[in-house]
């Protein structure tokens, strides 16, 4: 249980600065689309930044596997977070369009 914790809070540290700069740019009066866009760069970052790290392992110019797998790893709690976003956002969509008028 407290492992949970440590990591959740450990999540919440990584994403709490690019949600922060999200809202300061919503209160900004920008757009859902613009808003949504910038989390799309920031987890293709990461994934370039891992496919990078990795490539750097495979020809020796990095001998840290360590910094490797936390690169991977952002990456990939990344995407996850984006897809259960995007699996709330259509969900909202279709129970939207089911609402009878």
């Amino acid at each position: 249980m407290m492992q949970n914790i440590k990591i959740q809070n450990q999540i919440q540290s990584l994403i709490k600065p690019n949600f922060s700069d999200i809202q300061a740019q919503s209160s900004q009066s920008s757009s859902f689309g613009k808003a949504l866009q910038q989390s799309l760069d920031q987890v293709n970052r990461l994934q370039l930044e891992a496919d990078a790290n990795i490539n750097n392992l495979a020809t020796g110019k990095q001998t840290d596997i360590h910094q490797t797998m936390i690169a991977v790893e952002k990456a990939s709690v990344s995407f996850e977070l984006l897809m259960q976003i995007r699996n709330k956002v259509i969900s909202a969509y279709d129970k939207i369009m089911r609402t009878q008028v």
